[in-house]
């Protein structure tokens, strides 16, 4: 039986710095649990158009396609800002997720105990929070045609469409509902059918969806303005959300600052079944590349790890695993270690991004 395959994409900014951490995490784990992985690594971002004039090269598309999962770090940089549009690093990002046809992004939102007064919301607003946002993440909006920038008199006018098939809707709404019967067994779908059809259409194909296959789990609706405001007043009335792609970018980042620091949150963005019946997969940290901090020690990894976690959960079935690591992280906060974005007024232990990655490993030895 072979093992299973990872390719990593560390990227630009920070990205190699925390994705550092996790191939010491990744080494522990073929050390210490006699499990091993098929480790390769190639470029993505500003990185790959520095050496090959494209942002994602077709030789790392197709390796993408073969493997189990993906892991990225991160894209962008202030260097790649004059660069036109379809070769900024961000479209290495964007190929990947549509190529591999990766239409359910999971946004956890998790708020750690140690972590509740980091939060810009009340303690007991936040403490204990674990929602997950599903974001549909190939269509709508960002993809829709037509689009573009046109003349029209003497007037220039920025154009972008939203739409939606049946069968999009259909797909990441039977993501959702197979997530909440996981977790509390409860779905609120988020979309704007009070003044946009693709939202009509999105509310009848996800209750058509629910009456059909997923009747046992508890279905609500809510605009996605108001489930802003309901994720910013009590985030612990939701379980799962699921939502488009462009509400999906707005409100998972908004839930991100409910836990008090991008740094700590990963995501999975999942799509149908290979062969081997595991879905393929990228994994990737919520925060970007912060060029302001990289390569000074200050990144903080947990993200990222947290992210390998999600990947032995999702695609390499190793759930129990994935609580190892998870609840490493869990206690190097509890014990106060602090990279920089997490030093707030209650302060904690000052660590660097190897810092970091030293106690969870310590954490892990400590776990068996």
């Amino acid at each position: 039986m072979p093992n299973p395959s990872l390719l990593i994409l560390p990227g630009d900014g920070i990205g190699p710095e925390v994705m550092a951490e996790v191939r010491r995490i990744i080494d522990w784990f073929g050390a210490k649990r006699g499990i091993a992985f098929d480790v390769s690594e190639d470029l993505v971002g500003g990185c790959a158009y520095d050496k090959h004039g494209t942002p994602l090269h077709d030789d790392t598309m197709a390796r993408a396609q073969e493997v189990d999962a993906v892991l990225l770090g991160a894209v962008g940089g202030p260097q790649y800002d004059s660069l036109d549009f379809s070769v900024k690093p961000e479209r290495g990002l964007l190929r990947l997720r549509k190529e591999m046809d990766l239409y359910a992004n999971l946004r956890p939102a998790q708020c750690f105990d140690a972590l509740a007064d980091f939060s810009s919301l009340k303690k007991n607003v936040v403490a204990g929070l674990d929602i997950m946002i599903v974001r549909e993440l190939t269509s709508g909006i960002y993809f829709g045609e037509p689009r573009g920038i046109i003349r029209e008199g003497n007037e220039r006018i920025g154009i972008n469409t939203q739409r939606y098939t049946e069968s999009e809707i259909a797909r990441v709404a039977r993501s959702a509902f197979e997530l909440a019967r996981k977790r509390s067994n409860r779905v609120c779908s988020m979309e704007k059918a009070n003044v946009m059809e693709s939202g009509v259409l999105w509310r009848e194909v996800v209750t058509e969806v629910h009456q059909a296959e997923y009747s046992d789990v508890e279905l609500s609706h809510m605009y996605a303005d108001a489930g802003a405001m309901q994720l910013t007043r009590w985030p612990k009335q939701f379980d799962v959300i699921v939502t488009d792609n462009l509400f999906g970018d707005l409100l998972s980042d908004l839930a991100a600052m409910l836990t008090g620091s991008l740094g700590m949150l990963p995501s999975a963005s999942l799509g149908a079944p290979m062969a081997n019946g595991r879905p393929k997969a990228l994994y990737e940290p919520v925060h970007g590349s912060a060029p302001d901090i990289a390569g000074q020690g200050k990144a903080n990894p947990i993200a990222c790890i947290l992210s390998f976690a999600m990947a032995l959960r999702y695609s390499f079935d190793l759930g129990d695993e994935a609580a190892r690591v998870e609840k490493a992280v869990e206690q190097v906060l509890a014990d106060g270690l602090r990279t920089a974005d997490l030093m707030g007024p209650e302060g904690g232990t000052p660590v660097s991004t190897t810092g970091m990655g030293d106690a969870v490993l310590a954490a892990l030895d400590a776990s068996l």
